[in-house]
C-alpha cells in the first residue's frame, strides 16, 4: 500500500518523470500535491499500470489534487544539457508552477531538486531570484523507488506517462513512420529499423545512439 504522505507538511509535493530512455520525444515531467484526504485505490507506479488504468487515472488525479502542472523538455535540450539535467529541470519547471507553493518536495530517484548547473547552459532559460529560491530554501528527499511508496510521486508518475504519451501520439501525425503512437518513441526493434530506413527526425535525441554499433546509417 501506498503512503500518502512522507513529510507532516500539508504541502507536500511529489514529482517525477517519464520518457527518460527514449530515442526520441521530450522528456515530460509532473509535479503535484495531493489533500490530506486523498484515496485512489487503483493508484500505483504508472509503469505498473496498462495504458488503460493510467487513462481511468489521469483525470481522477487532476480535480483530486491541490494542483499540478506538467512540463515537457524537448530533444535539443535534452542533447544539449544531457538527460539527466533535462530531468530535472523538467521536475524543476513543474514544481515552479504550482500554486501554492509546496513546503517539502519528494523526488523519485536519486537526482537532486536543488541542482542550478542547468541554468548556466546558454539554451536553458534562467529563473528569477524568487523562482531560484524554491530549490535553496524548500527542502527535498530523494527517495528510491518512490513511485511506489508514495501517492503524490505515483500520481506525478501517472501524469507525466499519460501527458509525454499524448505528445507522442500527437508528433506521430507528423512522422508516422516511426510508429510513436505504439512505441512512444522507446528502442524497440521497429523504431531502430525505421530510423535506419528514413534516418533520424527533428524530435529524436542525437546524444542518444539511435542505432546498435552493428548499424550505420546509409546517407
Amino acid at each position: 500500500m501506498l503512503n500518502l504522505r512522507f513529510s507532516d507538511f500539508d504541502l507536500e509535493c511529489g514529482t517525477d518523470e517519464a520518457g527518460r530512455g527514449c530515442l526520441a520525444g521530450p522528456v515530460t515531467a509532473s509535479a503535484l500535491i495531493l489533500p490530506r484526504d486523498f484515496k485512489m485505490d487503483l493508484l500505483n507506479d504508472s509503469k505498473q499500470l496498462s495504458e488503460k488504468t493510467r487513462k481511468k487515472l489521469q483525470p481522477l488525479i487532476e480535480t483530486s489534487s491541490v494542483c499540478f502542472a506538467i512540463t515537457h523538455v524537448d530533444a535539443d535540450v535534452i542533447d544539449d544539457i544531457n538527460i539527466l539535467r533535462a530531468s530535472v529541470k523538467a521536475m524543476q519547471d513543474s514544481i515552479i508552477q504550482l500554486s501554492p507553493s509546496p513546503l517539502y518536495i519528494i523526488v523519485d530517484g536519486n537526482s537532486s531538486i536543488a541542482s542550478e548547473e542547468i541554468h548556466k547552459k546558454s539554451s536553458v532559460k534562467r529563473y528569477s531570484e524568487i523562482e531560484t529560491n524554491t530549490f535553496r530554501n524548500i527542502p527535498f528527499s530523494c527517495i528510491i523507488k518512490g513511485d511506489s511508496k508514495f501517492m503524490s510521486i505515483a500520481a506525478a508518475s501517472v501524469l507525466a506517462k499519460t501527458y509525454r504519451d499524448e505528445y507522442m501520439e500527437r508528433i506521430h501525425e507528423e512522422f508516422p513512420m516511426y510508429n510513436w503512437k505504439k512505441n512512444k518513441g522507446y528502442p524497440t526493434k521497429e523504431h531502430r529499423e525505421a530510423i535506419k530506413k528514413y534516418g533520424p527526425s527533428k524530435y529524436h535525441r542525437m546524444s542518444f545512439r539511435l542505432l546498435p554499433e552493428q548499424l550505420e546509417f546509409d546517407f
